[in-house]
């Protein structure tokens, strides 16, 4: 099968950013695409696929938090935030919008290639899983059950338990996955969760939040336990449903 260097589109209203970045990741073997307004960027999202998206936050005239979530509701691209370093509020905001990454101008390119292609791996990993998961139906473990089709998990008692987006997506992680040591790497890879600095601690907050929710004891998990210094694993037989 014939190589084909990943997509990545920039919006930056810049035009020396715009060239430095054209010019640096197309000698790295990408494709890239550039533009200056929203309006090109979806044109280009609608038009071709993309791989990867660098969005530049501060745009005149133009919300790059509402181009984010725009982008979002169409689309699971990975987006990587080019934000100001004053610009903090920002980018958690975008990050919990819609966002995977950030670096802050002025960008070092080295950094920026390592981050671009810590994301492509991590958006590759995830096909992956989610790939197998479209062959499967349900998950069953101990009496529970989480439909992936429907996003539902239901308590052995009959009981819908509400999720968030997070939550599914990481015992997703885990249910396909069983008795296996997971670590903050993986379960980052798996569930698309955010991996920055900021978020650090993002898989430890959501484990904490889904032992709550599946656990009889949440203070001494059975289900859902610490490997000290390893990660996480799920301890449970789990049944698929296709």
């Amino acid at each position: 099968m014939d190589y084909i260097a990943p997509h990545i589109l920039a919006l930056d209203d810049d035009a020396d950013i715009r060239k430095v970045l054209r010019d640096y990741l197309s000698a790295q073997d990408y494709r890239v695409s550039v533009v200056a307004r929203g309006k090109e960027m979806l044109s280009v999202l609608g038009s071709e696929p993309v791989d990867l998206l660098l969005l530049d936050l501060r745009l005149p005239g133009e919300n790059g938090l509402e181009l984010a979530r725009r982008v979002r509701e169409i689309s699971q691209v990975p987006i990587l935030i080019l934000s100001g370093q004053s610009d903090e509020a920002d980018r958690v905001m975008g990050l919990e919008l819609a966002a995977d990454d950030y670096v802050t101008k002025p960008f070092s390119p080295r950094e920026l290639l390592a981050r671009i292609r810590a994301l492509l791996r991590r958006a590759q990993a995830a096909a992956a899983v989610v790939s197998a998961d479209e062959q499967t139906r349900a998950y069953r473990f101990v009496g529970w059950e989480l439909n992936l089709r429907l996003h539902r998990l239901t308590s052995a008692g009959g009981h819908l338990i509400p999720l968030t987006n997070s939550e599914f997506s990481l015992l997703c992680a885990f249910l396909s996955a069983p008795q296996r040591v997971l670590s903050r790497d993986q379960l980052l890879e798996r569930s698309r969760l955010h991996s920055l600095e900021v978020y650090d601690r993002s898989i430890d907050v959501t484990i904490l939040r889904l032992r709550r929710k599946i656990e009889a004891d949440p203070s001494n998990p059975t289900l859902l336990t610490t490997e000290r210094g390893a990660g996480y694993i799920f301890n449970a037989t789990v049944s698929v449903l296709r």
